[in-house]
Formats: C-alpha cells, structure tokens, sequence
C-alpha cells in the first residue's frame, strides 16, 4: 500500500481524537484508545502505527459487514471517480439523475418478485423509518388508522433511531435504556435456532396466536430474515419467513424484511429471502448496498403499498433525505451490484463458509465456549459470558486480525474477497480471542 504523506503524527490525532471525537457505543471520552488507519486495499488496514507487533490487519468485519468487495477496489474506485467528475450531487426534489434511476431499475429487478418501487435514503436505520412511515400511511390512507403498532419477534436488532429502537430487543438489547418512553410494540418470542432446525409447530401457534389477537391494530411485522444480526447473530429456519407471509396474508397485516445486514449474497443466498422463495410486501436494503464506500440505503415496496399511499388524502409520502439518490453513492451501488453479480459470488461464498467451518470448528473445544456456528460468510463463537473486548480485540491483533466483539460473541463476517490463507488466520484469531476473551 502507498504511504500517506503529509499525515497527522498518530500520537497527536489520537490526543484530539480522545478529546473530540464521540466513538459508537462508547462513553466520552473513550476508555479504550483506537487504533489509527492509514490506509486500506484488498482485506488489509494499515496502522499509522504498530499494536501487537502488527502493522496491518486482515479485516475480519468487512467494516461492519459493508465492505464485501475489500477496499481501493479499482472497479469502484473507478466508477466514484467517474461519476465525481460529472457531479458529486444534486438535490432528488424535482430533479433525478441516471445513476439513482439505473439502481433503482437495477434493484427491482434482483430483489423478491413484486417489490417495484424504490425509495434511497441515506442509512440503514432510515430505510427501516421510511419502512415504518410507508405501512403506517398506507393503513391511513386506506381508511384503518386504528392499525399503528409493528410485531416483530425478540433478539432483533434494526438500527439506532427513534422508531428502530422501539423493535429492538426491549430486554437486554442496546436501547433497553428507552424502554418506557418508545412506542410499545409486540414481541415474539426468539425464534427457535438453528438454519436447518425443522420448523417448531409450537411457534408457529405462537405467531398465529399473537396475529390473530392483534391483526386488528397491526400495521406491519418486522423482522431479520434467518440472521438476526447485532441482537445476538442467530440463525434461524427460512421456514418461519414463509409462515409470518402466509399469516400477514391471512389476517392483512403488512410484512417487512429488513435485509440491511443480510443483502448482497452474505448468507449464501442474493437475499435471505429468497431461502425462503417468498417476498414482503417491504424491504429494507443497506451496508454493503455500495460495497462499502459511501453510505446509501433503498426502502423497497409493492404496488399495492405505494398505490395506497398515493390515493390518501395525503396522497404523498413525506420524507426527503438532503443526500437522497446521491449521484456518488448510487453509481458506486450500480457498480458494486454488477461487480458481484458478474462473477460467480455464490462459489465465493461457499468457500469461505467451508473455511469457517473447519478454522472455527477448535474453538468448539475451547473452555467457556457455548456454540459455534456458521451460516454463508458468518462465523460466529459464542461464549458463556460476556467477551473481554479489550483482551479479546488484543489477542486478535496478535494475529494480525481485526474483529469487533460484542456482549457474549466474537463474530465475522469477511469479504468476498478474502483468501484461503486470510480466511484461516481469522479463524486462529477468533480462537486466540475466544481462549483471552
């Protein structure tokens, strides 16, 4: 990688860092100092300086599971490049542009079959208020305003802003701080483990019971489909996608997938959907959406939802992100969906699920591990008790790997890109930071 000349001293970046800079999920100042990226290509992040004896790392977290084609990817260096020399944006009210139109074309024609508009917003957590806002009007607008609160069953995780929170685990999950104050939603229970587990009939007359109690003041369901991510990464059977379609059908409830986490080929299928051969009514789409380089997400729904919402008395939906459809993030999308989908992903996959499998199979043996499983480019070792992030993230530096614990698991989920020879050094680091952490 080149050097980056001209660069703050790290020493100095980080006294300002520590001083400025509210990190995620961290306290002010942090506790915990960050280690300084100078640069970054293929799966590897260059230190300013050394931790551990390492100057690089192999990135075992595809930054937060968006960077699926690696970093300084030439095909979508160039397609930034291209686009930032004809213009790097321009407001979405009354004006549109080729490349929002060509990825809005381009995204109905890979998603679920009856999902045919698009709406970009500029974050995950948007698209799932978008999402919300979207059910919401159509019920209002279809003469049911009495159907206002969302179902979604427990361990979920859907993003950090306001409506979000309210269908994330309210027990134990990040936002259980808000419990009291966000709307009071419906919860499921947990459904059962496992991606080959056979289909629980027991929860199934759970989901039934609670939708049929509820249907009359139900706008949506919302869930995870078969990955439920930062709320615990559990997998679950495709199976219960296709009973939550056959029940919102039978008691006219919406159904929301959000996929911003498991789009784009993560689990071994485009979308986790299509495990399950269904589609929503509504889709949420995010992270690895641009592979990475600039954030972007699309609120994707059915004819009937956007006809509904277009024949209301407020026959519009408002909301309008400053940076919706920007020009540099959609064309970087278009390239990142045909840079995927022009080679054969799937094989890509399966051979880092099967490298998974056997690098993470000796943690298995390993004192304080409880499971260990692995479903598409995610591996995960989940512990008895909560990770010491602080040694765990140290003993996987040691092996010149970087992961990012959290609560009771030390996950990855590497890029499509990564080698066989990457792929096992992050399962030796994930087993260093299983026996430290």
């Amino acid at each position: 990688m080149p050097d980056q000349h001209h660069a703050m001293p790290a020493a100095e970046l980080l006294a300002l860092d520590r001083q400025h800079v509210w990190h995620p999920y961290g306290p002010m100042p942090g506790r915990q100092e960050p280690m300084v990226v100078s640069c970054a290509s293929g799966v590897r992040l260059r230190l300013a300086e050394p931790s551990q004896g390492q100057d690089e790392l192999v990135d075992g977290m595809s930054s937060w599971w968006s960077a699926i084609h690696g970093y300084n990817h030439p095909v979508l260096n160039e397609a930034v490049t291209d686009q930032l020399g004809r213009m790097s944006h321009v407001m979405f009210g009354g004006l549109t542009h080729e490349p929002a139109v060509r990825l809005a074309a381009r995204l109905v024609e890979i998603t679920p079959p009856g999902l045919e508009h698009v709406f970009l917003a500029d974050s995950g957590s948007v698209s799932v208020e978008v999402a919300v806002k979207m059910c919401l009007q159509y019920w209002r607008s279809t003469g049911r305003p009495g159907k206002t609160r969302l179902m979604t069953w427990r361990g979920g995780y859907h993003g950090d802003t306001w409506t979000p929170m309210a269908v994330c685990d309210p027990e134990g999950g990040m936002h259980e701080l808000w419990s009291g104050i966000l709307p009071r939603q419906l919860f499921a229970d947990v459904p059962p483990s496992g991606f080959d587990a056979p289909v629980d009939p027991a929860y199934v007359d759970h989901l039934r019971s609670l939708l049929s109690a509820h249907a009359d003041e139900l706008a949506a369901v919302i869930v995870e489909p078969v990955v439920q991510g930062a709320g615990g990464m559990r997998f679950h059977n495709p199976g219960y996608l296709r009973v939550l379609r056959e029940l919102c059908d039978e008691y006219d409830v919406l159904l929301i997938l959000d996929e911003i986490a498991t789009g784009f080929g993560r689990t071994g299928a485009l979308f986790a959907a299509d495990h399950a051969g269904m589609a929503p009514d509504v889709m949420c789409l995010g992270k690895s959406l641009t592979g990475g380089y600039l954030t972007l997400a699309a609120t994707l729904c059915t004819e009937r939802v956007a006809d509904g919402i277009s024949r209301g008395a407020v026959p519009v939906l408002a909301h309008g992100p400053t940076f919706m459809g920007n020009p540099l993030a959609t064309a970087v999308a278009l390239a990142s969906i045909d840079l995927l989908l022009g080679q054969d992903w799937q094989r890509e996959v399966k051979r880092i699920e099967a490298g998974l499998e056997e690098g993470l199979a000796p943690a298995r043996d390993l004192p304080g591990v409880r499971d260990v499983r692995v479903l598409g480019a995610i591996g995960v070792v989940q512990l008895t008790h909560e990770v010491d992030v602080a040694a765990a993230t140290r003993a996987a530096v040691r092996e010149g790997v970087w992961v990012r614990p959290f609560r009771d698991l030390i996950y990855v989920m590497p890029p499509f890109v990564t080698g066989d020879g990457d792929v096992a050094r992050i399962c030796r680091a994930v087993c260093a930071a299983a026996a430290e952490g």
